[in-house]
């Protein structure tokens, strides 16, 4: 063995990487094989969690938004990350890189159902109805309180990786300030895997949640049956795609995420444009900011104590808890790519692109299904809230649009390039995970990048087979977010004691 590869492995983090893997491979045999036991379990935890400790969840995200802010405004903005004249990349592909990396396609999914799935809840007609509320919730749930978790641990990892130079690219080193050479030991290990585990339990439910949309479109398009088999084919070309692209390395990565942006601005046009409703379109939209802006602290507050309706705890802890556990591997990306970066543009930067993206979909792409109900007769809503599959309804939805073949064609592209771009930076990450010490310049070996973008692809396909409803697929990310959030507590407490330490030096 040559003095490189000895160099290599003694590098490696092996516990990092088999313990995860096992522990995946025990979930897909019991998903698979008994998928009746493992949903009773999963909303068995998720009762007692979402619903017992949902205020832990929502103080939560409350505390990372105000936390975020004060980042931004405090003494600290100034603070830049690395030694550079100008940030690594310019600000369009730095944007790209953020949306792309952080929205899988999940966002396309929610955006064209999220309203929906309010519409027949008590709590929105208690409000004052569909047309007002089922438009604003969804820019509340992917708004700044979720951008606020990716945001506040980007500019952790961020001051971690290039201020204060570590060489270990792990979620335990960001709590050294605070825990000292604890994360060196076992609290270090429990730290990562906590980590791990969740990384693969969101990757998970983003792809069961969306893969059977994005069969049935494409089973449409190309005149296929559709089947689980069609779905199964559909991830291993998505795990093809990004195994390639992962392989080659960042510079493949930023130019498919740039063509992902292209194709998704595409799609937002086309509907926008064609759809034939762009000034309801845009007035709901408009409409729905305003009563975000007017009542987004009693929407970030609302924890219905007496259980009269239940809202919060199954949709804004579900929400928070979903954020959360993809905020293992998404910040640490967007601390990478952010050299060069001040953490005041960080902050700012971060919520300008990030709402942007997600604001413009949830406007266009929801607020045009909303018209089909409202304006046209069509029963979106009745139909899911009925038992009926989310694909279907939305395929109808697209029928309405001139050349409805062209649109699933574009919504099929996007969701590919979401899915490739997205789960690259994932497998990138965990990558890091796997060395005991790598500098941020060096990129993981294409072995251990290949390794992880396999293993990421098996717990979906277990889920897929266990065909369990969207109720259980968010039970797996709330469950996963519990432990999370005491870490992500952790590393914020961290990020403080550097920033104060380093300023008085």
């Amino acid at each position: 063995m040559s003095e490189g590869r000895q160099n290599n492995s003694i590098k490696m983090d092996w516990f990092s990487i088999f313990v995860p893997l096992s522990v995946v491979i025990c979930l897909c045999v019991f998903f698979a094989l008994m998928p009746e036991a493992s949903q009773n379990v999963l909303l068995g935890i998720r009762h007692v969690i979402g619903d017992d400790f949902s205020l832990y969840y929502a103080v939560l995200g409350l505390g990372m938004f105000v936390f975020t802010l004060y980042l931004g405004l405090s003494k600290y903005g100034k603070i830049r990350f690395g030694h550079l004249d100008k940030p690594q990349y310019s600000d369009f592909t730095w944007g790209a890189l953020i949306f792309t990396s952080t929205m899988a396609a999940d966002i396309l999914f929610y955006s064209l159902t999220e309203w929906a799935l309010y519409a027949s809840e008590p709590y929105i007609e208690e409000l004052g109805g569909i047309q007002r509320w089922a438009s604003t919730y969804p820019l509340f749930h992917w708004g700044p309180i979720a951008w606020s978790f990716y945001i506040a641990l980007a500019v952790a990892f961020g001051y971690m990786f290039h201020v204060r130079g570590s060489m270990k690219q792990k979620y335990s080193e960001a709590c050294r300030p605070l825990l000292g050479d604890k994360v060196d030991g076992l609290a270090g290990k429990i730290i990562d895997l906590i980590a791990i585990f969740s990384l693969i339990a969101g990757t998970a439910t983003t792809f069961a949640v969306t893969t059977p949309l994005l069969s049935s479109a494409f089973a449409t398009v190309f005149h296929l049956p559709n089947s689980t088999a069609l779905a199964i084919a559909i991830l291993v070309i998505i795990a093809v795609i990004y195994t390639f692209v992962l392989y080659i390395g960042m510079k493949a990565i930023s130019k498919l995420a740039i063509l992902c942006s292209y194709f998704f601005f595409a799609l937002l046009g086309y509907v926008l444009f064609f759809g034939g409703e762009t000034r309801y379109i845009l007035e709901t939209g408009f409409s729905a900011l305003g009563n975000l802006i007017q009542n987004f602290i009693p929407m970030a507050t609302w924890m219905d104590p007496l259980r009269e309706t239940s809202f919060p705890q199954n949709w804004t802890v579900y929400y928070w808890a979903y954020w959360m556990v993809w905020c293992v591997a998404t910040p640490f990306f967007i601390g990478t790519i952010s050299k060069g970066r001040t953490i005041r543009n960080m902050v700012f930067g971060g919520y300008m692109w990030g709402l942007a993206g997600t604001f413009l979909s949830f406007i266009i792409l929801g607020n045009y299904g909303l018209a089909q109900q409202l304006k046209h007769g069509m029963d979106i809503s009745g139909y899911i809230a009925g038992g009926g599959h989310y694909a279907d309804i939305i395929i109808r939805v697209f029928d309405g649009l001139p050349l409805p073949a062209l649109g699933l064609l574009l919504l099929v592209v996007t969701m590919i390039l979401f899915y490739a771009t997205t789960f690259d930076s994932l497998a990138m990450v965990i990558s890091y995970y796997s060395y005991k010490e790598l500098p941020i310049d060096k990129e993981p070996s294409k072995g251990i990048r290949v390794f992880w973008s396999m293993v990421f692809i098996l717990f979906p396909i277990a889920l897929i087979f266990a065909q369990n409803s969207i109720h259980s697929l968010q039970s797996v990310s709330i469950i996963a977010a519990f432990p999370i959030g005491i870490v992500i507590i952790l590393i914020c407490l961290s990020l403080m004691k550097s920033l104060k330490e380093d300023i008085k030096k």
